[in-house]
């Protein structure tokens, strides 16, 4: 239930950060409500939009036996929450070459034969934060189907969350980027006007523009910036600026 401090003052709700009762605001995220108390988050803070995977947190409600976990920067706090930070969770990654490496069947078991202890479970699922199938994307590495893990872990923020509710110690998030890294640099087709730009760089096409802008001064890049022609927000595939030296 809301505590208010005293009368007028803003509805506070009381929250325990690594053991320590705060009153905080109802509306902050878990993040703002580290800064509200007199936390200076130096790691762990990363992009506070959702996307880094670098706030990941650990928390529990009063009379519960639940781990509840989350993004610091997602999670919006409730009266009574435990809370503790797990910026980094210190699963396994085995080292590789992935020059060396082809997307074979057996490529994601070999390098982590840990993936044959999933016990399907689905407690990697529940904790990820971008309801990413975990479970399912650890199955078609055990069955070899690289792609199919590309495509199922392709929103996957390397959190760390998934790994840490795993009975079966499993790092989930390192299997699914070597499963992306393989599929982007093995499997998926070229894409042609990618070769054709490599090119046009190789060329010096684009040398002159960039000299000039390495001379520029503070100024004047905030005046090319606000002078840039922004892509309308329901501009097709084929728009392009009037301003093309650079194209």
């Amino acid at each position: 239930m809301a505590e208010t401090k005293e009368s007028g003052a803003l509805a506070r709700v009381p929250v325990y950060i690594m053991g320590k009762r705060y009153m905080v605001p109802p509306s902050l995220t878990i993040q703002k409500a580290f800064e509200f108390a007199g936390y200076q988050l130096i790691r762990g803070c990363g992009c506070r939009g959702g996307i880094c995977g670098a706030c990941a947190t650990v928390f529990r409600f009063p009379n519960s036996h639940k781990i509840e976990v989350g993004l610091a920067c997602q999670t919006v706090v409730q009266p009574d929450m435990h809370l503790a930070q797990i910026p980094f969770y210190p699963a396994h990654r085995r080292a590789y070459d992935l020059a060396k490496e082809d997307p074979s069947p057996d490529v994601l078991g070999r390098i982590y034969p840990e993936i044959y202890r999933c016990v399907a479970c689905g407690a990697c699922t529940k904790a990820c934060p971008m309801e990413i199938q975990v479970m399912d994307y650890i199955a078609a590495a055990i069955r070899g189907d690289v792609a199919k893990v590309a495509e199922l872990s392709f929103d996957c923020v390397m959190c760390g969350l998934c790994a840490s509710r795993c009975m079966a110690e499993i790092g989930q998030y390192h299997v699914a980027i070597l499963a992306r890294r393989l599929y982007a640099s093995k499997i998926a087709p070229r894409a042609e006007h990618l070769g054709k730009r490599l090119k046009e760089i190789e060329s010096g096409k684009y040398d002159k523009g960039l000299d000039e802008l390495v001379k520029v001064d503070e100024a004047g890049l905030k005046k090319l910036y606000t002078a840039l022609e922004q892509e309308p927000e329901m501009a097709g595939e084929d728009w392009m600026p009037k301003e093309k030296n650079n194209l």
